[in-house]
């Protein structure tokens, strides 16, 4: 396997990592400095070229794009994704959890625990925006920091609003967010790879800091995670659209609340107080799926007018539950179960005699016409006081 890592600094620690674990498998890596491709966009041949070059073939490629360049990196990705070459993170996904507000838009409409966030733009909000949080002390943050950067804690009303107008002074986008008091000092960091928690440690603020980032001198211990935190970190890279994250949480008293989800966490911290091979899983998940791709079910499969793949729900009526899945009507009305989740368990592939049972949740392909009354209708939910507050100039 030939691999690309893409990064501006060939001796930064991750990416040292990276390439070692590599050559360690016997595979074959290099490290390309993002800045230096160009992009061809033609029509049915897209192609890359690197310091005036054009590019070799590659099998896959490993994003470490930082934030200042996140506009051209992952429009790089995203030529690498149109030449069918393997990413360890799409274009998509770097792009959704970079941006701090957009990510936590997106999993809020996930049953996933986030400490509820504001986002103002005039000064009138300001105020009314802390009060929905929770009041204070909350926590502001700038909309594209990294490594504990731009993330403050404001004790009083006063000092958040003064906050707050000096950064929206400097055209900086800042993000309130709740304190959650019992977590001061300290969040735990799970890296997931693929389907996996691969490693995971708590890290600790020292002294009077209250951001426990290693980068701020935090310090890290090995920690064993409890499946709920597990869950949470796996579902929010996934919904994110990234297969390589290090998720951030705090350990508050009503479960996990994510505050973050890094698209290129550093491997320097985690590796040291685990002593796990982070950049190894990396690589052999990588290699893993080089080698036996996944297919899109929802693209190869909705290619046949009216017919695509959708998550059903049993009724809790005589015609389905208590039956299997031949004894239902499933089939004749032509549709095929691929999935059945029960209580989190997923069953692939079920065979005729799986027995159904109200309340499971169906992956199935088959006419869409047929599937649509099984399809759980959404029901809008108004909360007392929503997590999460957009307001904008334009919007009255």
């Amino acid at each position: 396997m030939k691999v690309a890592i893409l990064s501006r600094n060939r001796n930064a620690y991750s990416t040292r990592r990276l390439k070692e674990a590599a050559i360690q498998r016997g595979h074959r890596a290099l490290v390309l400095d993002t800045l230096k491709f160009s992009l061809l966009i033609e029509q049915e041949a897209p192609d890359l070229f690197y310091r005036g070059r054009h590019l070799s073939t590659y099998d896959a490629v490993i994003p470490r794009i930082g934030a200042s360049i996140t506009p051209f990196g992952t429009s790089v990705v995203r030529q690498f994704q149109q030449m069918g070459v393997f990413c360890a993170n799409t274009a998509n996904g770097i792009s959704n959890s970079r941006d701090k507000l957009r990510s936590m838009q997106i999993l809020s409409r996930y049953d996933i625990g986030l400490a509820p966030t504001s986002f103002v733009r005039d000064r009138r909000d300001i105020l009314p925006a802390i009060e929905r949080v929770g009041g204070a002390p909350v926590i502001i943050k700038l909309m594209e920091g990294t490594q504990g950067v731009g993330v403050i804690l404001a004790e009083s009303q006063k000092i958040a609003e003064a906050i707050i107008e000096t950064l929206q002074g400097a055209n900086q986008n800042v993000l309130i967010q709740k304190f959650v008091a019992e977590s001061k000092g300290k969040d735990i960091r799970a890296f997931v790879v693929g389907d996996r928690v691969v490693a995971a440690m708590r890290r600790v603020a020292q002294g009077q800091e209250f951001r426990s980032n290693i980068h701020r001198g935090g310090r890290a211990e090995p920690v064993e995670l409890t499946r709920d935190y597990e869950r949470t970190a796996i579902r929010a890279t996934k919904i994110l659209g990234l297969r390589v994250a290090g998720v951030d949480m705090l350990e508050s008293q009503d479960g996990p609340q994510v505050i973050e989800v890094n698209s290129s966490p550093g491997l320097e911290g985690i590796e040291t107080c685990t002593g796990i091979d982070v950049a190894g899983e990396v690589i052999d998940y990588i290699a893993e799926q080089v080698a036996y791709p996944e297919l899109d079910v929802r693209e190869r499969l909705t290619l046949q007018s009216g017919y695509g793949v959708a998550e059903l729900l049993v009724p809790e009526t005589p015609e389905y539950d208590g039956r299997s899945i031949a004894e239902s009507d499933l089939r004749d009305q032509d549709i095929i179960v691929l999935t059945v989740i029960r209580d989190e368990h997923a069953v692939s592939n079920p065979k005729p005699d799986f027995v159904l049972q109200g309340g499971d949740k169906l992956i199935c392909f088959g006419r869409m016409i047929k599937m649509k009354p099984l399809i759980p209708v959404k029901v809008k939910r108004r909360k007392k006081r929503p997590s999460t507050i957009l307001t904008l100039d334009s919007v009255e």
